[in-house]
Formats: C-alpha cells, structure tokens, sequence
C-alpha cells in the first residue's frame, strides 16, 4: 500500500522537505579544494541542528550494519552512502554527490546533487550534466494516472541514449514519515507498468548514473557502493508530491 498524504501530511512534508533543500544547498557550497568529507559531514550536522531537524541517517541501521554519518558523501568512483573521513580530501576535478535525509517534526525531507569542483574532463562534466537531466525528465512524466514504471522508462531512455549507464542496484522509492516507503522507484523499467500514481503520494526520484558500466559492489566498511570498473558516478534526487496537475518538487531550499 503506497501512503497518500492528507493536506495536513502534506504541509509537514513541505516544510521537511525546505530543510532538507536548504541543508543540502548550505554543504555543497562547502565543497571545495582542501575539504575533507569529515569536515562536510559535520557541517552537515550543525546545519541540521541550526534547523530544528535530525539526520535520517545517522544510526540507521541495515541489518547488523549501523550508518555512521550524518549525510552521505561520495567522490568520483563512489555512487552512494560514502562516509565522511578525514582521510578524504576533496582535490579539483572531483565530482562529489551529497545526499541529505533530515527528520523535522515526524516526516522525512530527502534529496541528492552532484557538484563538480574546479576543472574537470568533459566526460565527468557531461555525466553530471546528463544525470540531472534525467531527473528533470523523471518528474515531468510522474502526473497523476500515471505508472511507476513511467519515471522508470523516462530516465532509463534518456539515459541509455546519451551512451551511459543506469545502476541497478539501488532505486528511489517513497518517502514520508519514514525514509523509505513504498513504492520503489527503479532507475530502468517499462513505461505503463507498476503502481498507479495518485494525488497525495510523495516520491524521492533519485537517478544513480555511472560513466562506464553499471555494475556496482560495496565496500568494507559495509556502505560505500563504488563502480567496479573505478569510473565515476553521479547522484541527483528530489522528493516530489503527486498533484492533479504533474509532480511539483518539494525540496527546493528556502530563500
């Protein structure tokens, strides 16, 4: 059963999905030279208590496996969930995805970007750009009516055409007083398959792209996902509410 939010659900969601923006928006103008992934870790964290919120990650647990981090910061090779170390110091030319969840008053804000930082080679630019792109063509067919498997096919064609490639591995899903809800969103699918969208449902819509080949594993530390062939990825995600008019995108930070 996919959750529908009530107006008053959906206010909540709102306003954790400002915080969430706003928190992601204020860590990514920290990346730069000379950064260690530590320092954006906990920058992540003030920024969070500055705002009423808590990290969604912090202490999650996967099995016997406990996150943690209070975002989640993968450079070049890594796709998702990489940790905050002192060990990694951001270095030009470096693509950074930065994934924040926050708690705020009982409901879940979540969202992803990629950033670039100083130059980089064309090929590392045109995955950041395209995986973005993606996502905006993910939202604009997530209307009510519509199947899951629409978002899926959108990114999985635009992608696949621009000659990279969709991890498999790990998929959006729905978000809402819990991090993770139903349904799950697949970065690849057929179009007019899986569960009907309605007004009320919210989505985290999160394209995992990498420049070479899908295949994925997971490091030691139990978290970390990286390309198995060492090329980059990259990570963009918002969560977005179901209207009767299209998806309209929830995070977006406050100005």
């Amino acid at each position: 059963m996919i959750p529908v939010k009530n107006s008053a659900e959906i206010l909540k969601m709102r306003e954790a999905c400002e915080v969430a923006a706003t928190v992601l928006y204020k860590v990514t103008q920290l990346v730069e030279v000379g950064v260690s992934t530590y320092d954006l870790d906990q920058a992540g964290k003030r920024f969070m208590q500055e705002l009423g919120a808590t990290s969604a990650c912090y202490n999650y647990r996967n099995g016997s496996k406990v996150y943690p981090g209070y975002i989640c910061i993968s450079v070049n090779e890594e796709v998702v969930h990489g940790i905050g170390s002192m060990r990694r110091t951001i270095k030009s030319g470096d693509a950074v995805s930065v994934d924040v969840v926050i708690s705020y008053n009982g409901f879940i804000g979540d969202n992803a970007n990629t950033v670039i930082v100083g130059e980089a080679p064309e090929e590392i630019q045109f995955l950041v750009t395209e995986t973005k792109k993606s996502l905006d063509q993910a939202i604009r067919v997530a209307k009510p009516g519509g199947r899951v498997g629409d978002i899926s096919n959108a990114v999985q064609t635009y992608i696949e055409s621009r000659g990279l490639s969709i991890v498999r591995d790990f998929v959006g899903h729905g978000v809402g007083r819990s991090m993770h809800e139903e349904p799950q969103i697949p970065n690849y699918g057929r179009k007019g398959k899986g569960d009907k969208l309605k007004p009320g449902m919210t989505l985290a819509i999160e394209p995992m792209v990498n420049l070479g080949k899908p295949s994925v594993r997971v490091l030691s530390d139990g978290w970390t996902a990286v390309t198995v062939d060492g090329k980059p990825s990259a990570h963009f995600e918002h969560t977005v509410l179901i209207t009767q008019d299209g998806a309209e995108i929830l995070t977006l930070p406050k100005k």
